[in-house]
């Protein structure tokens, strides 16, 4: 790694710990402490916390800010209301491409947290500015605040104990504080796990990580890295941009129509994605599992049979829960929806049953 990369501010603590490191988007992130496997199991099983504060964060505010994001992004805004969350799509305007997914987070009508991913961050806030209207204002936050993400069947007690809120529904946050300042406690993640993201000044992330972390000794927490919370994503389905999603993806090929307010009078790429979806998109994403023991990785070909290539592998990794190999694909649209597939595995062909994920079953949105 070069000494040029962005480093979170809990940087040292990592260090301390023993943390393995990565660059992810021009940052210096933990990939992993003890493993991978540990790691994710923690997650599954008890609880993990997670420095994801390389994430972006751009917030529009002013009047008419929550009516401008929802004339730009995907997602329908106006379905949601002050104190909830929602994932969304910046789509390029001629083509529908997906220039990034982001979580939405609305304090008010006049105030909106967008969360891009790290390395689009300065792209989506970008164009969010260029367009604004009079009176709205659009303010790149991405190195102010810290982002850290406690997964897990015991995240509620764990954040009980360091004395911050818990028990709201999915897909909402409260604001709260510590050590006098703000907490923004969010029923969101990216594990499948019920769980919170805690958004927060850099002025008290160590305080508040050392909270947490000694909060969640009794129930064995651990430190987790983006090793960890890539193959719990991947298991859940849930796609990473820059692999299963791109600005050369639309929503219709990576099943995304859900993130679309179809209704909407507008929002960049309207046009492009509506056409594809009367005409039918020509790719889809799917999920595949080994049934022997090969592990899948992003770029392998995926066939129909030998001689008949259909896509290829997007994300693919072993899954520490199932025991097997797991992947998600693009392929053409004439593929079943059941059925096996072969994938080259280092010039192997091997067999993978198509299964819609997730791969395991979640428990994120449980009360």
């Amino acid at each position: 790694m070069t000494d040029d990369l962005l480093q979170s501010p809990l940087h040292d603590r990592h260090v301390a710990l023993g943390a393995r490191f990565a660059e992810f988007g021009g940052w210096s992130m933990p990939l992993q402490y003890a493993g991978v496997v540990p790691e994710h199991t923690a997650v599954r099983t008890g609880v993990g916390i997670f420095d994801v504060s390389h994430l972006g964060k751009v917030v529009v505010r002013g009047a008419g800010a929550a009516a401008y994001v929802n004339r730009t992004l995907s997602n329908d805004l106006g379905r949601i209301g002050p104190g909830r969350a929602q994932y969304t799509l910046c789509l390029e305007p001629a083509t529908g491409g997906i220039v990034d997914d982001i979580f939405s987070y609305v304090r008010s009508d006049e105030d909106v947290l967008l969360v891009p991913n790290a390395s689009n961050n300065t792209e989506v806030h970008r164009r969010l500015a260029a367009e604004a209207p009079d009176g709205v204002e659009v303010v790149n936050e991405h190195r102010d605040h810290v982002i850290l993400a406690v997964q897990g069947p015991r995240s509620d007690e764990t954040l009980d104990a360091a004395g911050l809120p818990t028990g709201h529904d999915y897909l909402t946050f409260v604001e709260a504080a510590f050590e006098g300042q703000p907490v923004i406690v969010c029923r969101t993640g990216y594990t499948g796990e019920r769980g919170y993201e805690l958004i927060a000044p850099n002025a008290v992330a160590g305080p508040l990580w050392d909270a947490i972390m000694a909060a969640g000794a009794a129930y064995d927490i651990a430190p987790c890295g983006l090793g960890a919370r890539d193959t719990l994503r991947t298991e859940m389905g849930y796609p990473l941009h820059g692999q299963d999603i791109s600005p050369s993806v639309t929503p219709n090929e990576a099943r995304l129509g859900w993130a679309v307010g179809w209704k909407k009078d507008g929002f960049w790429g309207r046009d492009a994605v509506v056409a594809e979806k009367a005409a039918g998109a020509r790719r889809k994403l799917i999920g595949l599992r080994s049934t022997g023991r090969a592990i899948p990785r992003p770029h392998m070909a995926v066939s129909l049979a030998p001689d008949v290539r259909v896509g290829e592998v997007t994300s693919g990794t072993f899954s520490p829960t199932l025991k097997q190999g797991i992947a998600l694909a693009l392929v053409s649209t004439s593929v079943p929806d059941d059925g096996e597939l072969s994938v080259d595995v280092r010039g192997r062909q091997e067999a993978f049953s198509v299964q819609k994920p997730p791969f395991v079953d979640p428990s994120v949105r449980e009360s």
